[in-house]
């Protein structure tokens, strides 16, 4: 029992549980690209804001429930089969279809079932490593709730990324990173968003590698920043000028090819500030959702 995949998408993947203590092996964190959105439609469900969910990028995949399913998409506005809305609950009877089609803004966008999709479990966390293919089976409960709705953020194709000064900082020493903006370029995925721009003169210096983590932006040896995601590699030999703070993270998830991105620098205190912030707000809406579920 679950829901039928007809069409894949661009990219679809079953995500759930990031991968723990598993860097040392090169295994990236992995793990929803956008934790908030993946979160936030779970506890719509009344689910863990864990569960595993479908994470769909871009052109989304067309399912066919196998039994009755409840379920959500939650994140940037995706084009929806069936009257449906992004952020409300609905109901899918036996042979029933869902297509979900792109999006005008953002990136990415999760649909949850209740009670999360049934995965295997690899290194400590049921995420998938490969996407979905036609054909497939996302196996998940029967189930049926009462529609509600969660108001989602808006998504904007122009992003300001708060960071912190990367461990290479110097070998920069002007401030042309700061004073442009960059492009998101096509060739942009979960293990790390290109930029295209007025390329930095980098110095002629040797970097052994080093570990890196999400959110680390490097400077190729084209002279343009790409930042890490969350299927990222462990360790890398490109210098580090800037690190994205932990509260911005999940907007990287949502960049666009094309889209505008400026970053500001802050400090660490201001860092810590805004995760404590967003990290209460989140915890909030987890909690109202989840109770008013039950």
């Amino acid at each position: 029992m679950g829901l039928r995949v007809l069409e894949p998408g661009l990219y679809s993947l079953l995500v759930g549980r990031p991968r723990p203590g598993t860097r040392h092996l090169g295994v990236p964190v992995g793990g929803p690209a956008d934790f908030s959105a993946c979160a936030l439609g779970n506890a719509l469900l009344g689910n863990r804001h864990d569960a595993l969910a479908l994470e769909v990028t871009l052109l989304g995949p067309t399912l066919q429930a196998t039994a009755p399913v409840a379920g959500v998409v939650f994140g940037a506005p995706f084009e929806l089969s069936g009257s449906r809305d992004i952020g409300r609950i609905f109901n899918l009877a036996e042979g029933e279809v869902l297509k979900i089609g792109g999006t005008a803004h953002g990136c990415r966008a999760y649909v949850c079932v209740a009670g999360g999709f049934v995965g295997t479990e690899i290194l400590g966390s049921d995420s998938a490593l490969e996407p979905i293919r036609r054909g497939d089976v996302l196996k998940c409960a029967l189930s049926n709730l009462r529609s509600r709705w969660g108001a989602g953020k808006a998504y904007s194709d122009s992003v300001l990324l708060r960071v912190l000064p990367g461990p290479q900082r110097s070998w920069f020493p002007d401030s042309q990173f700061f004073e442009q903006t960059y492009t998101v370029a096509a060739a942009s995925n979960r293990m790390g968003v290109r930029m295209g721009g007025i390329p930095l003169i980098r110095p002629q210096c040797e970097l052994a590698s080093e570990p890196v983590a999400p959110g680390a932006i490097q400077i190729t040896n084209d002279g343009l920043p790409v930042i890490l995601g969350v299927d990222g590699q462990t360790i890398g030999g490109y210098p580090k000028i800037a690190h994205v703070i932990r509260a911005d993270i999940d907007l990287l998830g949502q960049l666009r090819p094309c889209g505008r991105v400026r970053f500001v620098e802050v400090i660490p205190e201001e860092a810590m500030a805004a995760y404590q912030l967003k990290r209460n707000e989140l915890k909030r809406y987890l909690a109202m959702w989840q109770f008013s579920s039950g």
